[in-house]
């Protein structure tokens, strides 16, 4: 009998090993499930608190986009609610923080003191990222970065100390090309303060591309996993990266995409000095980017419009990506919501509703895809299905620790891509505990 209890609890521990982390953003908090939907996720990370509140000789104040006491009540009661720090284009605080040892100390200080005023569980350092290739590439070359491969992980050793025994975790790049910092000396001192990595296996391809590929795939994936297990990072402490969104980007009119969707040419994607120019993005699984618009749709009073507004905007007028109405090229052309305005440009609604209809599947490299012949679109995302693979081919056979995705807002049209993930993880959990 206390033997067969002793196996029983030998085999909770194994299946409790099975992580689950979720990033929350402040911009996608509509329609949010409650704990009935999340029981799988055991790490909750709020995104974002700005990497400059931590260089004062001052205790920082910050206030997180929703309390955390509320944020707890959408998960189960033994869920962890951590802090991410930074996000893409939010370095200069991390560069100056981990410059010396006084500016080490001084930012974890400053974060311990967060986390204490807060009740957070833990902090996600995501510093995209050290050594360089950030969102400032152009304005900030990365030999103005190289102290950044020593310092970064002198950096998370001085956070894990002050911080003491809060979970502490780092998101790192998915493409080899941005793990400047992660080399063969410093990978070890880096890897060893923290708790877990949660590496991000999406934005595989992004603007500064020339051909189409997947954005996340199973075969890139793995690749990726791959590079940090080869550079001495613990199986247990990889969180295998998701994104709750697809990515879609401008092909060139002369190119061959529609014989070779996959490797075929795009337009110049960036403006000369990096930035965004409009001609590729992202694209939420949120219901008002799946469902069509409310039939009852009002005019806007206030400037806004969408699905959540429930506005249109006035005649002429057009509404933006992010819900305003305006009549520049910033709310007519990219990212323009046709179902709720005026656009001047190719709506990228319809152009994803043939996507999500009639894509393919890249059997071969596991990558979901559609080149939109109307718009010279390319599309890429994941699906359920391929979420259950990568579960099969990467997790389980690297026996990692475990997941993570970006973001809970983002797939609030069904929860297909959360419940796939549940799935996988329940799944995980039950396999490590039968062997």
């Amino acid at each position: 009998m206390l033997k067969n209890i002793a196996l029983g609890l030998l085999a909770a521990q194994s299946a409790a090993a099975a992580r689950f982390a979720m990033y929350i953003d402040e911009y996608h908090t509509v329609d949010l499930p409650g704990s009935d939907q999340t029981g799988q996720i055991d790490h909750a990370i709020m995104a974002f608190a700005p990497t400059k509140l931590f260089n004062s000789d001052s205790t920082p104040s910050f206030t997180p986009f929703e309390p955390v006491d509320t944020m707890r009540k959408r998960f189960g009661p033994d869920t962890k609610v951590m802090i991410a720090i930074g996000g893409w284009g939010d370095t200069a605080g991390f560069s100056d923080g981990a410059k010396d040892d006084t500016s080490r100390k001084r930012f974890a200080k400053n974060v311990a003191a967060m986390l204490d005023a807060n009740n957070f569980d833990g902090v996600d350092i995501d510093w995209e990222y050290p050594g360089g290739n950030g969102q400032d590439y152009k304005q900030v070359p990365n030999s103005d970065k190289v102290d950044e491969i020593q310092t970064y992980p002198k950096f998370l050793a001085a956070v894990r100390e002050a911080i003491g025994n809060k979970t502490l975790s780092i998101a790192v790049p998915g493409r080899k090309q941005d793990m400047i910092a992660f080399t063969e000396e410093q990978s070890p001192e880096i890897f060893k303060s923290v708790d877990m990595v949660n590496v991000m296996t999406y934005d595989l391809m992004n603007r500064r591309d020339n051909v189409t590929a997947h954005h996340t795939s199973v075969e890139g994936s793995l690749d990726t996993v791959q590079a940090y297990l080869d550079l001495g990072l613990e199986p247990e402490k990889v969180n295998l990266g998701f994104a709750y969104y697809a990515k879609w980007f401008t092909t060139d009119p002369n190119s061959d995409c529609k014989e070779q969707p996959i490797g075929c040419q795009v337009v110049k994607l960036e403006n000369d000095d990096g930035s965004d120019n409009g001609k590729s993005g992202a694209f939420t699984f949120e219901k008002g980017n799946m469902d069509p618009p409310p039939a009852n749709l009002t005019t806007s009073y206030n400037g806004r419009c969408g699905y959540s507004e429930g506005t249109k905007c006035p005649s002429g007028s057009c509404c933006s990506a992010y819900g305003n109405c305006g009549s520049g090229d910033d709310f007519c052309m990219a990212g323009c919501q046709s179902d709720y305005g005026t656009c001047k440009g190719i709506s990228i609604t319809d152009s994803w509703r043939r996507a999500s209809q009639d894509g393919q599947t890249d059997d071969q490299q596991g990558g979901q895809y559609y080149w939109d012949e109307e718009t010279n679109l390319f599309w890429t995302w994941d699906t359920p299905d391929l979420i259950a693979r990568k579960f099969s081919d990467i997790m389980q056979a690297k026996n990692l620790g475990g997941v993570m995705a970006w973001s809970l807002g983002e797939d609030t049209y069904q929860f297909a891509h959360l419940d796939a993930m549940q799935n996988g993880v329940q799944q995980t959990t039950q396999q490590s505990a039968d062997e």
